[in-house]
């Protein structure tokens, strides 16, 4: 269901992890996980969740819910299909991606 939503990607120069961001396009949370991305070099695709139809925004909490047992806030990334960060702090997001401080 995750797979077949119209992401944008963004390209880096790293690409050691497959990260999917589900974002509001007013968040400033999610704007700071956007661009410390950016500036740590790594690519990702995100989905402005704010910006889709109601139903198809419920069904993406709804899954990201029951697939990693956590409330949906934002932003909310998920690292290879297996790890995922909710809001943006950044040493979290550091030790989650492997970046030294």
């Amino acid at each position: 269901m995750l797979d077949d939503l119209d992401y944008t990607l963004v390209e880096g120069t790293r690409k050691d992890h497959a990260i999917s961001l589900y974002t509001l396009s007013t968040c400033g949370f999610c704007k700071k996980a956007m661009a410390f991305l950016g500036r740590q070099g790594f690519s990702y695709r995100y989905i402005h969740v704010d910006l889709i139809p109601l139903e198809r925004k419920t069904a993406i909490k709804k899954v990201l819910k029951e697939s990693f047992n956590q409330d949906v806030a934002f932003p909310f990334a998920v690292i290879d299909d297996t790890t995922h960060l909710v809001g943006f702090i950044e040493p979290d997001w550091k030790l989650s991606l492997g970046v030294d401080a």
